[in-house]
């Protein structure tokens, strides 16, 4: 594509930027490995300068493209319509209106992990539970899957702890089970499977169907048997999913072309392991908040969208 781009190729118009910065996550997760494989094709492909940025992960990265600090963005997908809605975590700064999706990139899946004697969400009635940390993405999505088994916060005791934190106080036996969302294999919890005994809880074909209802940012999710250590059967769940998100600052055609390369690009194909994840159907699924134009041309000559 080398120069096709008025904003990512080598005449820049003025008042343009000369790096396109990405915010990612931290520098030991997914969000900022995916980041900087992305990056370096962006680099040689198109001839743009590339800062990849480490950040707190979504809600962090939608304060960057907010603040003009950041052209493309990594977030979870229920965050960013928080966001667009201006509901839940972002109910005191109101809907933030000034990025728009490019494509879902991979599922992170809900994984509640429990002590081997628990096998089912009800089961949790009355146990030591981690939700997330308070105010967190996941606490939401641990109060979200509680009520469509008819459950809320008050049917467990409570823990509030970081991921981290929560997979430590497990395998110390402080807490019963925790809530995780994460693209899986997740290496802690391998790491926890090698060491003890554990269970991973489905929420089964009807609950889910209930909560998309509800959520239209969850998908379902197989996590297959063998994904974890003592793991012999498959567990449905529901996963959000990891998003690309673009300033709407960028330019319909700009959009386009990176967008065009994020999937034809056969280097991408590698650059990542969860890359493999990344096909045209699974990218707008579970998307609530409206496409870049950029975006939405290029699925829309590829028919994959109206």
């Amino acid at each position: 594509m080398g120069c096709a781009l008025a904003y990512f190729g080598c005449e820049k118009a003025p008042g343009q930027v000369s790096t396109l910065r990405i915010a990612t996550g931290g520098t030991t997760g997914t969000y900022y490995a995916y980041g900087l494989a992305l990056g370096k094709i962006v680099q040689e492909q198109l001839g743009l300068p590339v800062t990849v940025v480490p950040t707190a992960a979504s809600v962090a990265n939608i304060a960057l493209i907010h603040k003009g600090a950041a052209e493309l963005a990594f977030v979870q997908n229920d965050v960013m319509t928080y966001a667009y809605s201006g509901t839940n975590l972002f109910a005191g700064a109101g809907p933030q209106k000034d990025f728009a999706a490019i494509a879902g990139l991979y599922g992170e899946a809900c994984q509640v992990i429990a002590e081997e004697g628990i096998t089912s969400i009800s089961a949790l009635k009355g146990k030591r539970v981690s939700t997330g940390e308070n105010g967190s993405g996941t606490m939401l999505n641990a109060a979200q899957i509680f009520e469509v088994f008819g459950m809320n916060f008050a049917d467990i005791t409570e823990v509030n702890l970081s991921f981290g934190d929560s997979a430590q106080a497990f395998q110390d036996g402080s807490i019963d089970a925790f809530f995780c969302m994460a693209g899986t294999p997740t290496p802690a919890i391998a790491e926890l499977a090698a060491r003890i005994p554990l269970n991973i809880l489905p929420i089964g074909d009807a609950r889910t169907r209930f909560l998309i209802s509800n959520y239209p940012y969850y998908v379902a999710q197989r996590i297959p048997a063998g994904t974890y250590q003592g793991m012999t059967d498959d567990v449905m769940t529901v996963a959000v999913r990891a998003t690309l998100i673009a300033s709407t600052k960028l330019s319909e055609d700009d959009v386009y072309d990176l967008t065009k390369l994020l999937f034809e690009n056969t280097t991408n194909h590698a650059a990542h392991p969860k890359a493999a994840e990344l096909s045209l159907r699974s990218a707008v699924s579970g998307i609530p908040i409206p496409f870049h134009k950029g975006a939405l041309r290029y699925y829309r000559e590829e028919g994959i969208l109206k």
